[in-house]
């Protein structure tokens, strides 16, 4: 269900808005046949959570693009025009660039970098809001960025480092695939954080883009020899709060 100012929203009255069978279509579709109440205070906030998460797809598949390696922490690598390396393997942006163009750069220039799944993650929701943000709310909003896992996430996006059980997974939520029984020698395939693309498919960083077959039969492959568990799809996802960022946009447009 849709309550939109404290009302209910027949979502066909919304989804007429869209061409049928469009991505935002099947979005509106899903949330008003849902037993989960989705709360917004304007037509707006609804609109430009749409928006985010069409821009979080388009974003990860040009992630999957611009060639962009995976690599653990100690062997990660960045462009140093735009972005130093700390010693634990994350990215900072140098004081004398701006965010946006370091953002940018990433995928422009994927071969020059190097990190693991969940970094990329967070960068496919940086590029997702530059996509939306004119370039001086993004820099004004984001004046250095730190890339490293889940630590140390702006409190803007910092819902994205939580996941939990929701009614309903939507296109645009981060999900994750457990590998429980893991080669130690292989630990970084423990699991895989992916973006849900819509149409049953996902991308993750280093696997690429598949079903959730593909990428289960991935993980599998760096189980222990004695495994007796296959990898899976956990039933949990991970949201930024697109109210909090919908407003900061409005504010400045």
């Amino acid at each position: 269900m849709i309550i939109i100012s404290d009302k209910p929203v027949d979502g066909n009255t919304i989804s007429r808005e869209y061409p049928v069978n469009s991505f935002e279509w099947d979005i509106i579709n899903k949330m008003s046949l849902s037993d989960e109440e989705y709360f917004y205070d304007t037509s707006e906030q609804l609109n430009f959570e749409l928006w985010m998460r069409q821009e979080i797809i388009e974003a990860s598949r040009q992630l999957n693009r611009s060639g962009m390696s995976f690599a653990v922490f100690r062997k990660a690598r960045c462009n140093p025009r735009y972005w130093e390396r700390t010693s634990e393997g994350g990215f900072i942006t140098r004081n004398d660039v701006r965010s946006s163009d370091a953002t940018l750069d990433i995928f422009v220039n994927g071969g020059q970098y190097a990190t693991e799944c969940a970094t990329a993650m967070v960068m496919i929701y940086y590029k997702a809001l530059l996509s939306i943000y004119p370039e001086q709310l993004y820099n004004q909003v984001f004046p250095q960025i730190y890339l490293m896992n889940w630590h140390n996430l702006d409190p803007l996006i910092e819902e994205v480092g939580d996941t939990r059980q929701v009614a309903d997974y939507l296109p645009g939520d981060r999900r994750y695939f457990a590998n429980p029984d893991v080669d130690p020698i292989h630990a970084y395939m423990q699991g895989e954080n992916v973006i849900d693309l819509g149409n049953g498919t996902y991308y993750g960083h280093g696997i690429g883009i598949g079903n959730e077959n593909a990428i289960i039969r991935v993980l599998n492959r760096y189980r222990r020899r004695d495994s007796q568990q296959s990898a899976y799809l956990l039933d949990v996802a991970g949201r930024p709060n697109f109210i909090k960022l919908s407003n900061i946009y409005h504010q400045f447009v």
